[in-house]
């Protein structure tokens, strides 16, 4: 499903707990320099304005923060990747924070709306929160919630009020007004650290965590061609890769919400290649770099980079 690749830049970072990752992107063009590699030059791109200037004021959404700001950036994101996709581009979107996800999965829907979307999701948190449940109020926790159209609300802790849940809703709907995917067409790689209302909803919906160890017990290829068949009724798949998927104490600790016992680098090379070679790939995000938390310069971007550089030709090939 690929086809000329058109960059996505989206720096908005507004949707974490922590500031930086709007620098990722810049950071990976900075990697792929040091390293002579031409990857930013040779592909066209967007670049999607932000509203980072929101963190410097007080929205009074304590459980749902900046969701009008992210509301806004996510429904420029799902129009630029549905744009990516009619021209019959392969939209690869860097973005800061995984809050973006919310547009990317839309726009994809908004391209293929009579199409069977899958997601493969590689992070080491579910990002299934809402509004109702997160106990940060941190967006970047939200978007699979979003895109479900599921709030939870058997696990209802958090009291909401003004206008957060008309924004809520708003981002429910983005692009077209119906869940994105259903469950059973959501895999997840790599998580292992959650709450407890998100562990009550993915065993709810019984959605299907391929853990770090069972990968390596199971191995890759067996774990990835049961993920594969799992999604076998989805005529497209978007993967979402999030860097602290990766051993933050081993890596990098170059993210928002790092965390041990990861996947290594090679791992999630493999693991990439093995879903692109499906034919189903149409849409790659790759969030969460940020060089401000990077305690190693910029590892992390570095890392990151040369994963898209191994996985490039079969985006292409595709």
């Amino acid at each position: 499903m690929g086809g000329t690749i058109e960059l996505i830049k989206n720096r908005s970072d507004i949707g974490a707990g922590t500031r930086g990752s709007d620098l990722g992107i810049d950071a990976m063009e900075i990697a792929a320099i040091n390293k002579g590699n031409r990857f930013f030059q040779d592909h066209t791109y967007a670049d999607i304005p932000t509203r980072n200037e929101s963190i410097y004021t007080d929205d009074g959404s304590p459980f749902a923060k900046h969701i009008k700001e992210i509301y806004q950036q996510c429904q420029q994101v799902a129009s630029t990747v549905e744009d990516s996709l009619l021209k019959h581009n392969f939209p690869l979107v860097l973005s800061g924070d995984h809050s973006s996800a919310m547009g990317t999965i839309s726009g994809v829907k908004s391209a293929f709306p009579n199409e069977t979307l899958g997601v493969i999701w590689i992070d080491a948190h579910a990002d299934i929160h809402s509004p109702y449940t997160t106990p940060s109020g941190n967006m970047h926790g939200m978007p699979l919630a979003a895109v479900l159209q599921e709030s939870n609300l058997p696990c209802h802790i958090n009291d909401i009020q003004g206008d957060i849940p008309i924004f809520w809703e708003k981002l429910q709907k983005i692009g077209i007004d119906m869940p994105k995917l259903i469950p059973p067409h959501l895999i997840y790689f790599g998580v292992r650290d959650t709450e407890e209302p998100e562990d009550l909803l993915i065993e709810r919906l019984g959605i299907k965590n391929y853990t770090v160890e069972e990968v390596r017990e199971r191995g890759l290829k067996a774990s990835v061609a049961d993920a594969l068949n799992r999604l076998s009724a989805c005529d497209k798949l978007y993967v979402s890769f999030d860097v602290d998927s990766m051993d933050s104490e081993l890596i990098a600790d170059g993210t928002g919400t790092p965390v041990p016992r990861g996947f290594m680098p090679s791992e999630i090379v493999l693991l990439l290649q093995d879903i692109f070679r499906s034919g189903k790939v149409t849409c790659l995000e790759i969030a969460e770099v940020n060089p401000l938390l990077d305690h190693q310069g910029n590892r992390m971007a570095e890392v990151a980079f040369d994963i898209l550089e191994q996985i490039t030709p079969l985006i292409e090939k595709s």
